[in-house]
């Protein structure tokens, strides 16, 4: 699967989740997706937690996370 498909399946709409960026058609937000993933949490556990989710859906969380970490402007301490 490409990027920009990956990235298609994450939506930004200020209406939804007051525009955090969330797996398009819901209202899980991707910052919920990558923490979980960050404390040990599998595919397979998300998808039992939220069974709607696609193991794509997790990747795109990922995908989208490391972009705009990706974009970020870093300093010296």
């Amino acid at each position: 699967m490409t990027e920009r498909t990956l990235l298609r399946r994450i939506a930004v709409d200020p209406k939804i989740m007051l525009g955090k960026p969330v797996i398009k058609g819901t209202r899980l937000p991707v910052e919920i997706v990558v923490e979980k993933v960050a404390y040990g949490a599998t595919i397979d556990d998300l998808r039992k937690d939220y069974p709607f989710l696609k193991e794509d859906d997790v990747r795109a969380a990922l995908l989208y996370a490391a972009k705009r970490i990706a974009n970020e402007d870093v300093y010296e301490a």
